[in-house]
């Protein structure tokens, strides 16, 4: 039988390495920049690949000492714990919380469930320019600006939610036959929900968790006007700062942003397989 030459796969391949270029081309040219010169990114015609590597951005922004970094350098490092103490906090109370409330949303029955759930939807929603003034007013007030635990509170506000809705789509796809069995043999409710459903949704609870990390990680518009000293500055905000006296310093934003994502895309890379399929479970399950 003859074979019939096909160019589907051809195209789905040239499609598929579109899309990883488009995806990763930005993120090698952010490395790329960070190795830099100054008098290699701004020749003309552009190098793409730069004659002389240097790590000396690196050097300046995690231990000081150049005259090109900005006071905004010497502040990376204190903007990395804060980042980093904001990410963890978040993210833990957010699956403490939301995994407990998914859990009640997806197996219990009482009254104002579906009200609930509708509004955790709700406020998923709202966009956060429409509660930074209510919130700028509470946090001033209450003598809570420039405040690590205040941002733990507002970035809450929106990964909460998000983590209630995740779970809640994951949880109501595992069987409850298998809680029934367990409750059969003599365990609570509370006892079979931690021996028998959190191990089963360990796929889902990861990838929740990277994501959760992710947006209190990344997030920027909240910190940008809630802080203004070093004491609650996130890297967000500290890498838009990187200035010199001729303008913005491209070549120290670039390193900055270079090691900012370097936790996220670990994570991401680390919990890869957990996060493609606990997010196809809960999203085909719920």
């Amino acid at each position: 039988m003859k074979r019939v030459f096909s160019f589907k796969p051809i195209i789905i391949y040239a499609l598929v390495i579109l899309i990883v270029l488009y995806v990763l081309a930005p993120y090698g040219w952010l490395i790329i920049s960070s190795l830099s010169t100054k008098a290699d990114l701004l020749t003309v015609p552009l190098r793409w690949i730069p004659e002389q590597l240097t790590l000396d951005h690196y050097r300046s922004i995690l231990f000081g000492g150049s005259a090109s970094t900005s006071d905004a350098g010497g502040q990376f490092v204190s903007a990395m714990k804060n980042s980093m103490i904001i990410a963890a906090s978040v993210t833990v109370l957010a699956l403490f919380f939301g995994v407990l409330a998914a859990y009640a949303l997806s197996r219990l029955k009482f009254k104002g469930r579906k009200p609930a759930t509708l509004t955790i939807l709700l406020v998923q929603m709202v966009p956060p320019i429409a509660l930074i003034i209510p919130m700028y007013i509470i946090l001033s007030k209450a003598s809570l600006m420039n405040n690590k635990w205040a941002l733990i509170v507002v970035y809450l506000s929106f990964v909460l939610p998000f983590v209630i809705w995740i779970m809640r789509g994951y949880l109501a796809g595992i069987s409850p036959d298998l809680e029934e069995a367990a409750r059969i043999d003599g365990c609570s409710k509370l006892r079979a929900f931690f021996t028998i459903v959190l191990p089963v949704s360990l796929s889902g609870l990861a990838a929740t968790t990277i994501f959760a990390f992710i947006m209190s990680w990344n997030e920027f518009f909240y910190a940008l006007n809630f802080t203004t000293t070093l004491e609650a500055k996130t890297l967000p905000v500290v890498i838009t700062e990187f200035s010199s006296k001729h303008g913005a310093d491209y070549i120290m934003t670039s390193t900055g942003g270079v090691i900012a994502s370097l936790p996220p895309v670990l994570l991401a890379l680390f919990f890869q397989r957990y996060i493609i399929s606990g997010l196809s479970s809960g999203a085909v399950k719920g």
